[in-house]
């Protein structure tokens, strides 16, 4: 009975912490990324490796998804906060859910995202690639290029807790 409530007690402290660090999922060691091209919004394909150098968090959302379209003046928060300290969050969204760049740009600007980049996955492959079929699902890709984490699902992107907790991994993960 006191095992019972031993392991009941330390699941419920290791849920409590995965929630206190916005349920971010750190690999024991990094993975290749998928080389499947992006679009930037001038229309150049562009790929993860391009942005070999830099951590990037590789945020998948959908604009027809509630809790993606909540979070973002808290993601444009979150950018504004770290982009002149190494991190690089980007959005990533099927292209088929857009009639134009115009549009996207100004749906960010209206849920307040005025200042994070985005770009489109055409026929959501890359998404697919990474076994990624619900949004919001950011991916964590260190400097060297390879995925080490995952978040799934929304996050607290202004708190301060989870940017600290952010910065933290990419100092141990480069």
């Amino acid at each position: 009975m006191t095992k019972k409530v031993l392991l009941f007690a330390l699941s419920i402290l290791w849920a409590a912490a995965a929630q206190a660090k916005g349920g971010i999922n750190i690999y024991d060691y990094p993975r290749e990324v998928p080389k499947i091209g992006l679009y930037h919004p001038s229309g150049q394909e562009v790929y993860l490796r391009d942005f070999k150098g830099d951590f990037v968090l590789v945020m998948f959302w959908s604009r027809y998804c509630a809790p993606c379209i909540r979070e973002l003046d808290e993601v444009n928060e979150f950018v504004k906060k770290t982009r002149d300290n190494g991190i690089r969050l980007i959005l990533v969204s099927p292209q088929n859910e857009w009639k134009s760049i115009s549009e996207q740009r100004t749906l960010l600007k209206k849920y307040g995202a005025p200042d994070v980049e985005f770009y489109l996955d055409t026929k959501g492959a890359l998404a697919a690639a990474f076994g990624i079929f619900s949004s919001p699902h950011t991916v964590l890709i260190n400097r060297a290029g390879e995925e080490i984490g995952r978040i799934r699902g929304t996050a607290e992107w202004d708190d301060d807790d989870l940017i600290e907790y952010i910065y933290k991994i990419k100092a141990e993960n480069g």
